[in-house]
């Protein structure tokens, strides 16, 4: 048994802002890829017609909402993916932290997408982040989303801290527990510490006596 403190608002807060400029960029690049795309086919085929549309703006809405959608769209499929492989996105590997369930179990995919949802809850559709502030204040250092889904982060440095979440290892990985514990696994015994086999110096003793 295993007790991990609960990750605080600020810590979590930086992790957030690591995944959010990789989503940042990545939609960037996406974003110009279809522009070129777009106007590439405006220019080429009958482009006068959607050129003439782009110059009225009340038909700037619609492009607008289509930008926000897809998005969004990646957003959640970022934070869906990340966090129910292992629950850990790029930003909580850096700070060493995972999202958990409540009870200590790794959550799954089904979790961890109505997590992502609960994103949008929290920042109120990306206009006032209360529910992420909220976190600062719960005694689980809980966001909206994390009450949503049923979830708390931790911070994966084992601390003996009693004001945390206790995972028995039975429900963690044999590499979780080497990888976050310090502890090597089998692959990582030396020959001296092999049963059977004799150290360095025991092997100079043995060769030192003689054989009658």
């Amino acid at each position: 048994m295993t007790t991990y403190p609960y990750a605080g608002f600020w810590r979590r807060f930086v992790a957030y802002a690591i995944d959010t400029f990789i989503i940042f960029v990545v939609f960037l690049i996406l974003t110009i890829v279809a522009g070129i795309a777009y106007f590439t086919g405006a220019v080429s085929g009958d482009g006068q017609i959607l050129i003439d549309e782009l110059n009225h703006p009340e038909r700037l809405g619609p492009i607008g909402m289509l930008i926000l959608s897809s998005y969004t769209f990646l957003f959640i499929a970022y934070f869906t993916y990340f966090q129910g492989l292992n629950g850990r996105t790029p930003g909580k590997k850096l700070l060493v932290l995972q999202v958990v369930h409540t009870d200590g179990r790794p959550i799954s995919f089904g979790t961890a997408f109505l997590r992502s949802v609960g994103y949008l809850v929290s920042s109120l559709m990306f206009t006032i982040p209360l529910g992420y502030i909220w976190a600062a204040f719960d005694k689980k250092k809980q966001a909206w989303h994390d009450k949503i889904a049923g979830t708390v982060v931790i911070i994966r440095e084992p601390p003996g801290n009693s004001d945390g979440i206790s995972i028995p290892d039975s429900i963690q990985t044999p590499q979780e527990v080497a990888s976050f514990s310090g502890v090597p696994d089998d692959k990582g015994q030396t020959e001296k510490n092999r049963p059977g086999i004799p150290s360095g110096e025991d092997a100079e003793g043995m060769d030192n006596q003689k054989i009658p």
